[in-house]
């Protein structure tokens, strides 16, 4: 007795859901550059701040971490609000789309972290969250898309 293409039909939705689900990880790529104006840290507080920001990105993002960039340029001169105070400026990369929830809350923790490790206050912060497309973001001789 053989399957019919009735029986067959749910096994084959719930295979393209995990399927979607499974390409949806492997498509991660979360990026998070930080440009500011606070002194360098010294190196375990740089480590710490960027593998703290990998691992925020994939929790929050629900991604792989395997797939998460962090990078830190310390020292980059800038101005924000008129003076030369510390500042940063923050971009957040992301095949996939942000959502509101996500960025506010991915707002508080990052400024949370950048007062914690840099003594960069939360009204000189500005960050940038970008939706990307999978296609137009190369990674191991290939692209996401």
């Amino acid at each position: 007795m053989g399957l019919s293409t009735s029986d067959v039909e749910p096994a084959r939705v719930i295979l393209d859901v995990q399927l979607a689900d499974f390409w949806s990880k492997l498509t991660a790529m979360p990026l998070v550059n930080l440009f500011c104006s606070a002194p360098t840290p010294d190196a375990t507080t740089k480590k710490q701040l960027l593998v703290s920001l990998s691992a925020l990105l994939a929790r929050e993002l629900g991604k792989p971490e395997s797939y998460v960039m962090t990078n830190l340029v310390p020292q980059c001169e800038m101005t924000f609000a008129g003076t030369l105070e510390p500042a940063c400026y923050v971009e957040v990369k992301n095949i996939g789309k942000f959502k509101p929830e996500q960025t506010q809350k991915l707002s508080a923790k990052i400024s949370d972290l950048l007062g914690q490790s840099l003594g960069i206050t939360k009204s000189r912060v500005y960050i940038e969250f970008s939706d990307a497309t999978g296609y137009l973001w190369g990674y191991d001789g290939t692209t996401f898309g």
